[in-house]
């Protein structure tokens, strides 16, 4: 299992993810920053956030590790789709960089197993984003530091399942015991934390269900009688 430091920090710990979408009030690095500060102070082991600025604001002011990516557009691949945007989430202070793990085609042409290997040689930590079975596998083939549920029900290759993927993490954990797996996507409730937790995920992401409150809002204005 990992000698990684970085990776062995985030161990049976809870990740939050900080990201507000285009147009949203809280879409501001500083603010992002903020969250992320509160988060920590709540136990979090572990920030995943998006856009360099982003990046950037985060790590200046926690001292948990940052999983960095760029989402570049919103079809196909595009979570950190090139070698450029990965690179770019190292330089501006991202200690793990995450990225589509998919075998769908990348923007610049090269392989997912092409770009873990030249971030690697650049001394990078990846992080696989990965949707299905094979998704996992090719992740593990092209030598992924880690593995994530996070992709899955969203590129059509699994149905998108009310909570977390168990199935998907119950095979990346049984099938690559090697390999931490992170279970990401879907976990909106403390209990959903410690069923994935105790099947295995070496740790796990929560983003919506803490760090967007339009949605955890419209959650409970949706339980209302009208």
């Amino acid at each position: 299992m990992s000698r990684n430091p970085v990776i062995e920090r985030v161990k049976g710990g809870l990740i939050v993810s900080c990201q507000a979408y285009p147009g949203e009030p809280l879409r501001h690095p500083e603010t992002m920053a903020q969250m992320a500060m509160a988060a920590v102070e709540g136990g979090a082991v572990g920030i995943r956030c998006q856009g360099l600025a982003d990046i950037a604001a985060i790590k200046g002011q926690v001292d948990v590790p940052v999983i960095g990516i760029w989402k570049d557009g919103s079809q196909g691949v595009y979570i950190t789709p090139t070698l450029r945007h990965a690179r770019c989430c190292a330089a501006a202070g991202a200690d793990i960089v995450a990225l589509d793990a998919t075998g769908r085609p990348r923007p610049d042409g090269r392989t997912y197993a092409q770009t873990v290997q030249a971030l690697h040689d650049e001394g990078v930590t990846v992080m696989a984003d990965c949707g299905s079975f094979d998704d996992a596998r090719r992740a593990v083939d092209a030598g992924s530091d880690i593995i994530s549920t996070t992709l899955s029900g969203y590129t059509g290759e699994r149905e998108k399942t009310d909570g977390p993927d168990l199935e998907l993490l119950e095979y990346m954990v049984s099938s690559f015991p090697d390999t931490p797996v992170l279970c990401e996507g879907r976990i909106h409730t403390p209990e959903q934390l410690h069923d994935v937790m105790s099947r295995g995920a070496w740790a796990a992401v929560v983003g919506t269900a803490i760090t967007h409150p339009t949605s955890i809002t419209r959650w409970f204005a949706a339980r209302l009688d009208h």
